[in-house]
């Protein structure tokens, strides 16, 4: 495995992208709003990246 900042930004968004829907769906599913908080950030903080790194 790589070290973290041998990642690549396209490997970075997406699992930032699959960890927001992972808690958006244990908090849904929890009724944890704080859960569900988290994971909306995590998933704006994807769709920043993708739009600020675009290749």
């Amino acid at each position: 495995m790589k070290p973290l900042r041998e990642w690549g930004m396209r490997s970075r968004i997406v699992g930032l992208t699959s960890g927001s829907v992972v808690l958006i769906a244990g908090g849904a599913f929890a009724d944890w709003m704080w859960l569900i908080g988290i994971g909306a950030w995590m998933l704006v903080a994807a769709g920043l990246l993708e739009m600020i790194y675009r290749p």
